[in-house]
């Protein structure tokens, strides 16, 4: 026996858990130190770690635990800390079984278990496993027992495999019994192994009366000799199809189509017959009955004193036509081909002959009338009827036609119309007479009043447009006059910064104060949109498209409380609008029904198409006729009266408690609608809630949408992926194109399986994740939770739902990466290779320093220097403006000169060298743009930069021209000075 004592390194080999051992501190347990460990436990800790099969080794009184690797796995996170540590202290969840176990070993009691089911907690959650359980009691030489062996298996997979397969043939029994055929199975003995529910009801017989039993047992011997040939045909591996009749235990006999199709096994022999047999007892009968209806459409055809022919599939009348010869005398001959038209009327010839091509050409019933004629050589007029008839395969095959004899019938209704015209010629002019007599005495006053209402309501019409245009440049003038303020206030406060760096108290205050001013700015914002003087960004959209990517956002600003529902109509027209006023509207119409409902209730969303007519434009004076995109937002809130209804779109009026809004959301939903060209309007009562509708107009260019090219050959790679997708099918489809590309994947079931991978520390590089998955937590909650623990994880969503449908296909917000179901191995390939790209850069833009990412402090030391040679004309007409943005730059080395108009502007221009020219918009003398424009003529080349509280350039202004939109802070405007420098010098050279 080998001394294990003597053994340098002990135990001996062992993989990771060996290493473990051999480095763990066993004199803090009860087993001391690993030196003094009895001759029995050394060699079966020894014998552990080496087994290729999971084993645990529990020791002492206390129950040490000593595993291997293969254990390691099952222990999952209890692993390393299970190493030393007690049964009851690593698994409290399975002690009341493990305490019996122990027991029962130390008693020296051999014990095996299969297919133990038990519930562990070994990764953080209740887990079901299956194990194969052995344990064997370790004896010392006094022949007790010290420890207990436990030899560990796990079948869950296994188990669960067996589960499905079982499922799966379920399945199949209830797909063959819903199927409306007969379903068996025959082996090369005649004897049934399967019958569905149909094919048992048929003969009458329990599956147990016919699995197991031959075939002439069920149907019969007589039946069976009759088929014997065709079931050894189908043994021989030949597919049979056939007809008969079959006698059912009743003794009604049905028609029936019988298939036999070999069953082929894996080395290529046939075992048995699949035997599908189709009721075909109603087809039979359809077919009786379509001769009945031939033979009775001849005859009504000679009843009729129809004259029947047939032409071949391009038109031409072949073959006999006896009906046709006898009616007009032809010969065989003559008739053939077109030869027939010889018998029409001459007038009515060509007509007719036209009139029929048309009719085969266009594969359509023939019904026309002319004169044929006879064998006696008098012309009878005729009623024509074809129709063509078409083979299985959609193909006409020829055209059966009827000509019928209405001569008599024609002449009586010639009569009949003659004298039915002269009724109506008196009839006509007596109703004229009426009707004038009418019109002279029809009310009056109903014209005149109703003449009357128009104009009123034009007038209020017209009065309440002028009185929200008046406010409106109210709105846009306090706006601008609020920014310049702002920029005042904004520019002291950064300035005062510098001076308090390190008293907390006055930073605070000072960071307390820029966000009121962030605030302000934000109202200036809402003031301008109503005052439509804000800059929009119209492009072409589908706003089902865009509503459908707002789903996450309204939901999160709404709460669970309020149900959300969208509406969106079957071919949505687009609209031409600004993408980011349209979500600001809907949000703040969103909002507005939140509030409205208290938070509780239902708010639909609902996007169509609509068309304005006249009488609706006629009564909304601002609105042209047209076509529009309308989006609707309906909540159940308490409603309004119609006397707040005149007032919700002007500024600052709001039906919310004090402080609890500032009135501009409807004014803002106003403003931008009239200037994007379209209307709003509002339909409320007390108690029933409201809806607002605002349409857009329509666009009839295509969806401005980014297209992204691939090219080149897919690449796959070596990262780690993680896929997290409930379907099992989809997910190993999956793993197995990724692992094709040379990723290593892991796998989970759900978010929450998906999450427990990310926190059991293996090293993860991308989550791959369906977004609508079973259980508690969603897909982007566990992808947040995720890149919280791993910063540089990719993340990656796709769903199968069309773009119209993630939430119902919902869209994820911006910066996150989708991939649609169905998709390509190489659009999955191309798309992990982007996210991962994608990840890489962020995580370099993070690690570059303050300096190299834009973000330094305008008074670094560094940037005086830059800036000493740049000469800045400052023209501001507002002294605290002025003299704060002069400090501003002077302060980061700029030379500036001051100006407090346009005419002094310019003689600094005539008088010294000026590099860039920052001049507010709304100047006393000129306006800025102006200003600029007569600046760059007397001297070209200057870089110029607009100050103002608008967000868009002036009217005509130079092509390299910078906008900074007031309030600005340090930072924006010693960068607008910069870079209109950078692109004056540009142009300059």
């Amino acid at each position: 026996m080998t001394n294990l004592r003597a053994a340098p390194v002990w135990p001996i080999g062992g993989g990771e858990t060996g290493e473990l051992v051999r480095v763990f501190d066993w004199s803090k347990t009860s087993l001391g130190s690993i030196n003094e460990w009895p001759q029995n436990l050394r060699q079966k800790a020894n014998s552990v770690v080496n087994s290729p099969i999971p084993q645990v080794l529990m020791w002492g009184a206390d129950h040490v635990m000593i595993y291997n690797d293969g254990y390691a796995e099952i222990a999952g996170n209890y692993h390393p800390q299970a190493l030393g540590g007690t049964v009851p202290g690593i698994w409290p969840e399975i002690w009341d079984w493990n305490s019996r176990i122990l027991e029962a070993g130390f008693r020296g009691e051999v014990m095996a278990y299969r297919d133990q089911p038990m519930t562990l907690m070994r990764n953080g959650l209740p887990e079901e496993v299956i194990f194969d359980l052995f344990y064997t009691p370790i004896y010392n030489d006094g022949g007790t027992v010290d420890g207990v062996l436990c030899t560990v298996l796990e079948n869950t997979d296994k188990v669960k495999a067996v589960e499905a397969l079982e499922q799966s043939r379920k399945e199949l029994s209830r797909l063959t019994n819903a199927l409306p055929i007969l379903v068996g199975y025959v082996d090369r003995d005649y004897v049934y192994k399967f019958a569905n529910d149909g094919y048992l009801e048929w003969f009458g017989r329990s599956a147990n009366e016919v699995i197991g039993r031959s075939v002439p047992e069920i149907v019969g011997e007589t039946f069976f000799e009759a088929r014997r040939a065709y079931l050894d045909r189908a043994l021989g591996g030949e597919k049979i199809v056939s007809d008969t009749v079959i006698q059912r235990p009743d003794g009604t006999t049905r028609a029936a189509e019988i298939r036999y199709v070999p069953r082929y096994i894996a080395d290529g022999s046939i075992d048995g017959i699949y035997v599908l047999i189709i009721d075909i007892e109603d087809r039979k009968r359809s077919e009786q009955e379509i001769l009945l209806s031939n033979n009775r459409f001849r005859a009504a055809v000679d009843a009729v004193h129809g004259v029947l022919w047939t032409n071949s599939a391009d038109g031409r009348m072949l073959g006999e036509q006896p009906a046709w010869g006898a009616l007009t005398g032809q010969s065989f001959e003559e008739y053939q081909g077109a030869g027939w038209v010889e018998a029409v009327h001459p007038d009515d010839r060509e007509h007719s002959l036209e009139s029929w091509k048309k009719a085969v050409s266009a594969r359509a019933t023939y019904v026309w009338e002319h004169r044929v004629r006879r064998h006696d050589g008098v012309y009878r007029t005729f009623a024509i009827r074809g129709v063509p008839i078409f083979d299985k395969a959609g193909v006409i095959a020829e055209w059966v036609g009827v000509h019928t004899d209405v001569t008599e019938q024609r002449r009586a209704e010639n009569t009949l119309k003659d004298h039915a015209s002269n009724l109506e010629r008196e009839i006509r002019h007596r109703i004229r007479a009426e009707e004038q007599l009418r019109q002279l005495n029809e009310g009056l006053e109903a014209r005149v009043e109703t003449e009357m209402a128009e104009r009123r309501q034009t007038e209020r019409a017209l009065q309440q447009a002028q009185k929200m245009e008046s406010i409106g440049q109210l709105t846009g003038g306090v706006a601008h006059d609020f920014n310049n303020l702002l920029q005042v206030i904004a520019g002291n406060l950064q300035l005062l910064s510098k001076d308090v760096i390190g008293n907390e108290r006055a930073e605070r205050r000072l960071e307390n104060a820029l966000a009121g001013v962030h605030r302000g700015a934000k109202l200036a914002s809402q003031l301008l949109a109503f005052g439509r003087r804000q800059a929009l960004e119209p492009r072409v959209i589908n706003i089902a498209r865009f509503v459908t990517g707002m789903d996450d956002l309204l939901r999160r600003s709404l709460g669970e409380a309020i149900e959300v529902e969208v509406i969106t109509s079957g071919g949505l027209w687009n609209t031409y609008a600004d993408p980011n006023q349209v979500e600001n509207a809907l949000l703040n119409l969103a909002i507005n029904a939140r509030d409205a409902m208290e938070g509780h209730g239902k708010l639909t969303i609902e996007v169509g198409n609509a068309v304005l007519d006249r009488d609706y434009a006629r009564k909304h004076s601002e609105v042209s006729a047209g076509q529009y995109v309308m989006l609707a937002v309906t909540d159940t809130g308490s409603g309004m009266s119609p006397e707040i209804l005149e007032k919700v779109f002007e500024p600052f009026f709001s039906t919310k408690p004090e402080g609890k809004g500032t009135g501009l959301g409807l004014s803002m939903v106003y403003g931008f609608a009239k200037q994007s060209s379209g209307h709003v309007n509002i339909y409320s009562e007390p108690g029933q809630g409201t809806t607002v509708k605002m349409y857009l107009p329509r666009s009839a260019a295509d969806e401005d949408r980014e297209v992204v090219v691939h090219t080149g050959p897919v690449e796959g790679g070596t990262e780690t992926i993680l896929v997290v997708e409930d379907d099992e099918e989809v997910r190993s489809t999956v793993v197995e194109t990724l692992s094709d590309l040379g990723y290593r994947v892991l796998t989970a079931r759900d978010a929450q399986a998906g999450l427990t991978v990310v926190e059991s520390g293996v090293p993860i590089d991308v989550v791959f994740t369906d977004v609508v998955m079973p259980g508690p937590l969603k897909s982007r909650e566990m992808a947040r939770r995720a890149q919280e623990r791993l910063p540089n994880l990719a993340v990656l969503f796709t769903s199968g739902y069309t773009e119209n449908s993630i939430v119902h296909g919902g869209k994820l917000d911006a910066g996150v990466e989708l991939l649609s179901k169905p998709y390509t191995r190489e659009a999955l390939a191309r798309r992990i290779r982007h996210v991962i790209a994608n990840r890489k850069q962020v995580s370099l833009s993070k690690a570059r320093p303050a300096s190299a990412s834009g973000h330094s402090k305008p008074a670094e030391a560094a940037r005086p220097n830059e800036n000493s040679t740049i000469r800045v004309l400052l023209v501001e007409d507002d002294e605290l403006i002025r003299m704060n943005s002069t400090e501003m730059l002077s302060d980061c080395g700029f030379i500036v000169v001051e100006a407090g108009n346009a005419a002094q502007a310019l003689k600094v221009v005539e008088a010294e060298h000026i590099d860039v020219l920052v001049t507010d918009i709304g100047l006393p003398d000129m306006k800025g743009g102006e200003l600029a424009v007569e600046a760059l003529r007397r001297k070209p080349g200057m870089a110029v930069v607009f100050a103002t509280g608008d967000s868009h350039l002036p009217e005509g202004a130079p092509e390299n021209a910078v906008l900074l939109t007031k309030p600005y802070d340090e930072q924006q405007i010693i960068s607008a000075v910069e870079l209109a420098h950078a692109g004056g010098t540009v142009a300059a050279e």
